[in-house]
């Protein structure tokens, strides 16, 4: 068992432990009277101990060791939905260990709430942002949610010359609010006499920060820079024969009904201005998520519009409706289908088929958990 498989299941463990059947004293009516903390020590603490470090072997009785609540890099990345789904209809709802069982007739879904809220208490630094605020990707807007995920998109765009484009995305997500990431793309090109022409495009290196977020509002900010290394063959096509700098800002903020709205804005500023010039551009993310059964599959139609204008040149639009699908139950595996479409200068700009798939690798390997049980 890997390593990231191991955090996934530790994560049922403990939920099965939080919710384990109270003793035949624990009645309904004893607790409605209790606080939180006295929830948690009755239906918790034998398993998690006061402190939320987990006990040790030689008391709960199995070799799998229980987690840490109190290392935030392992309470912060989940949303609440996701453990509460796990706690109301067992493991098998996302494809984890069927020994989790389904409490949700078992305890009330505010017991449920105060217990989650209770175990995430135990982080002890607010500075991490919280999963809530990690909202579906969008095929050019950026997040300002540091994330560990790898993304692998294909572009087809039509018109004279047939034109695809690969890209494979590492991000890494680097403490608590910053992240790094590489992008190396991979062209192809057919001119109209039918010759094709490919190989490695530019290769981008980038950085974000989330400066600031908060919970109960729903919204996070966050900054960052991004260098396009010329190592395409400008010959050929594959690239712009210059290094370029990137530097942008990015919101993102819930709105009701699991809707969201996510903006960036940017600069591009190439090394040498007689080879490309500079360029400023926005992009707006708009859409919702939808569950199939509040916790089954996942459905997030966007639409992203696209702007971008250099000096001295008409502003350039485009509209790129798409639908990102969760794949495995896990949800760590998804897929987004769109179309980028010209708003201004179609006849000189082909539309763009694009799909990616993206793999949320922190949670659990790309083969695993896919099946729900």
């Amino acid at each position: 068992m890997t390593a990231i498989v191991r955090r996934r299941c530790l994560i049922v463990l403990a939920l099965a432990c939080a919710v384990a059947a109270p003793p035949p004293a624990f009645a309904q009516a004893d607790r409605s009277a209790m606080t939180t903390g006295q929830l948690y020590q009755a239906a918790c603490s034998a398993c998690h101990g006061a402190d939320g470090k987990g006990q040790p072997r030689s008391i709960v009785g199995f070799d799998t060791p229980l987690p840490d609540f109190t290392d935030c890099a392992f309470t912060t990345p989940e949303a609440d939905l996701d453990w509460t789904s796990v706690i109301h209809r067992g493991g098998g709802i996302r494809a984890l260990d069927r020994r989790m069982p389904a409490f949700g007739d078992a305890l009330s879904g505010e017991e449920i709430e105060r217990l989650i809220g209770h175990l995430r208490g135990f982080c002890a630094e607010p500075a991490w942002p919280r999963g809530e605020l990690n909202f579906p990707r969008a095929f050019f807007t950026e997040k300002a949610f540091p994330e560990n995920e790898a993304v692998f998109t294909f572009a087809r765009q039509g018109g004279g010359e047939l034109e695809l484009e690969t890209a494979f995305l590492f991000e890494q997500r680097l403490g608590r609010r910053a992240q790094y990431e590489i992008n190396v793309p991979l062209a192809f090109h057919q001119d109209v006499a039918g010759a094709w022409r490919r190989g490695i495009g530019d290769i981008d290196l980038a950085v974000k920060y989330a400066l600031y977020d908060n919970l109960a509002r729903g919204f996070i900010a966050g900054a960052g820079g991004e260098v396009t290394l010329p190592t395409g063959r400008e010959s050929s096509g594959l690239g712009r024969g210059v290094t370029v700098f990137d530097v942008f800002g990015a919101i993102g903020q819930a709105l009701p009904h699991a809707s969201f709205v996510q903006v960036q804005a940017g600069l591009e500023l190439p090394a040498d201005a007689d080879v490309a010039g500079k360029e400023a551009y926005w992009r707006t993310a708009v859409g919702k998520t939808f569950a199939a059964g509040r916790w089954g599959r996942s459905w997030s139609p966007m639409l992203e519009v696209l702007g971008a204008r250099a000096p001295g040149a008409p502003t350039d639009w485009d509209f790129v409706p798409q639908l990102q699908v969760s794949l495995s139950g896990l949800q760590h595996v998804l897929v987004n289908v769109g179309l980028r479409i010209p708003v201004k200068q179609p006849e000189s700009r082909a539309r763009t088929l694009m799909v990616y798939l993206l793999w949320d690798w922190f949670d659990g390997r790309l083969t695993s958990n896919w099946r729900r049980r």
